[in-house]
C-alpha cells in the first residue's frame, strides 16, 4: 500500500480556514436538518482534514496534538457543529488505530472513512463462539447517521464475577438509529441515540479500554509513531477543547462583522462602537479567548512533548488536562455570553449567528467530560490529596 507523507501543520490549516464560508453558510441549514448538510460533509471529505487521525501506512497524516487542536479551532469559527463532528470523528479514527492489523486493513482501506464513537459504556457484551453477543444503547452518538463504523464502549464478563469496560467496533448497518436529537445546541451534530440488538462483534473487534484510559495500550501500529504514545484522555481533552476554543472566537468574529454602523437603541449614541461600555466588553471578551487559547495550547504541547521524549504521564498531569478542559470551556462561555449580551435583541434572529455560537458553546458546557465545575473539582480534589474520582484520566 502506498505511504503517504504528512502534510505540514500551516497547509492543513489554510484548508480549515478556507472552509470557513462555507461552513458559516451551511450551519443554519445543518440545525434545521439535525445533521450536518450534503454540502458540508462533501467539504470536510474534500479537504483531507479527516485523515488527521488516520495512520500513514492507510493515507493518513498522523498529525501532532498541535496541528488538530488548530485546524478544530479554524473548522469552528465557521461552524461549531461541524467542528464537534469532525472532533469525533478524530478521536474515533485514533481508537481505531489500536485494534489489530485486520481490523485496521478493513477499516480504513478508506482512509476518509468516518468513524463514530462513544466512551460511556452503557452495553453489554456478553462472549460467544468467535467473539461477542452486543446489547444496549448509547446515546449522544454524535455523527454517527453520516459514518460507516462507530467504536463505542461496552462492558464484558470477567471470571472473577466483575465486568470490564471495553471498546467494540461495528459497522453502523448493524445499529438501529433513535431519532431523538431535538436539542438547542450543537443541532447540526446528528447526536442521535443507537441501539445494538444481538448485534454479534469478532474477536478482533474489541479492545479492552482500561489500557487505552491509561497510555498503556501495546502499540500495535507502527511502534515508532507519535500519534499513540498519550493516554486516551489527555487527547481527547485537548480535540474538544478546540472546538469550545474556536467558538469563542467565533463569537468575537460574528460580533466584530455586526458592529459597524451598529446603534444602541434609546441611547444617543448612534454608533455602538462608540460607547465606552462597548470597549469595555470587546477587551473583556478578547482577555477571555485568549485565556481559552492559551488552556489549549498547554495540552496540546504537553502531549507533542511526551510523544517526542517518551516520558510518562503523572497522575498530576492527567488531572491538569481535565483542569485546562473546563478552563477553555468556561472561558469560552464567558466570552460568548459577554458578546451575545452586547448584540441587541435583533442577534436572536436565527441568521444572526451569535445566538447560535453561544447555545453551541453551553452545549459543550453541559458535556459530562467538559463541564467546568467536574473538572475543577477533579484536579483539587487531586491536589490536596485525595484519589480520584473517575478511571477517566
Amino acid at each position: 500500500m502506498e505511504t503517504f507523507t504528512t502534510l505540514p501543520r500551516t497547509e492543513l490549516v489554510r484548508r480549515a480556514a478556507e472552509l470557513g464560508p462555507l461552513l458559516r453558510a451551511e450551519a443554519q441549514q445543518s440545525e434545521q436538518e439535525r445533521r450536518l448538510t450534503a454540502g458540508t460533509i462533501d467539504a470536510l471529505a474534500g479537504s483531507g482534514l479527516l485523515r488527521m487521525r488516520v495512520p500513514r501506512r492507510f493515507g493518513g497524516f498522523e498529525s501532532d496534538m498541535r496541528t488538530v487542536t488548530e485546524v478544530l479551532a479554524e473548522l469552528a469559527r465557521g461552524d461549531g457543529s461541524a467542528a464537534w463532528t469532525a472532533s469525533v470523528w478524530l478521536i474515533s479514527s485514533w481508537m481505531v488505530g489500536l485494534f489489530p492489523a485486520s481490523v485496521r486493513e478493513e477499516v480504513f482501506a478508506d482512509p476518509d472513512v468516518r468513524i463514530s464513537g462513544i466512551l460511556s459504556p452503557t452495553a453489554m457484551a456478553v462472549p460467544v463462539e468467535g467473539g461477542y453477543q452486543l446489547n444496549g444503547k448509547w446515546s449522544f452518538n454524535t455523527g454517527c447517521l453520516q459514518s460507516a463504523w462507530n467504536v463505542n464502549a461496552a462492558v464484558r464478563p470477567t471470571p472473577d464475577g466483575q465486568f470490564e469496560p471495553v471498546m467494540v467496533l461495528i459497522p453502523m448497518k448493524d445499529l438501529q438509529i433513535v431519532d431523538d436529537w431535538h436539542t438547542t445546541g450543537m443541532c447540526g451534530s446528528g447526536s442521535v441515540s443507537t441501539i445494538a440488538e444481538n448485534v454479534f462483534v469478532p474477536e478482533d473487534r474489541l479492545l479492552p479500554m482500561g489500557p487505552v484510559i491509561g497510555g498503556v495500550h501495546p502499540l500495535q501500529q507502527d511502534p515508532s509513531a507519535l500519534m499513540w504514545r498519550a493516554p486516551f484522555m489527555p487527547i481527547a481533552c485537548a480535540t474538544v477543547g478546540a472546538v469550545a476554543f474556536g467558538l469563542a472566537e467565533a463569537a468575537r468574529d460574528a460580533f466584530m462583522t455586526r458592529l459597524p454602523g451598529r446603534k444602541i437603541t434609546y441611547t444617543d449614541y448612534e454608533e455602538q462602537s462608540a460607547a465606552p461600555l462597548t470597549h469595555l466588553q470587546v477587551a473583556g471578551a478578547t482577555v477571555r479567548v485568549d485565556e481559552a487559547g492559551f488552556h489549549i495550547r498547554r495540552v496540546a504541547e504537553l502531549i507533542d512533548a511526551r510523544a517526542a521524549s517518551g516520558e510518562a504521564w503523572t497522575m498530576e498531569e492527567r488531572a491538569r488536562a481535565r483542569l485546562h478542559l473546563g478552563a477553555v470551556c468556561l472561558r469560552a462561555k464567558e466570552a460568548a455570553d459577554l458578546l451575545a449580551g452586547a448584540s441587541g435583541g435583533t442577534s436572536l434572529q436565527l441568521d444572526v449567528p451569535i445566538q447560535r455560537i453561544e447555545r453551541d458553546i453551553k452545549a459543550l458546557n453541559l458535556h459530562a467530560i467538559m463541564h467546568p465545575d467536574t473538572n475543577f473539582e477533579l484536579y483539587g480534589r487531586m491536589a490536596c490529596g485525595l484519589a480520584p474520582n473517575t478511571q477517566y484520566l
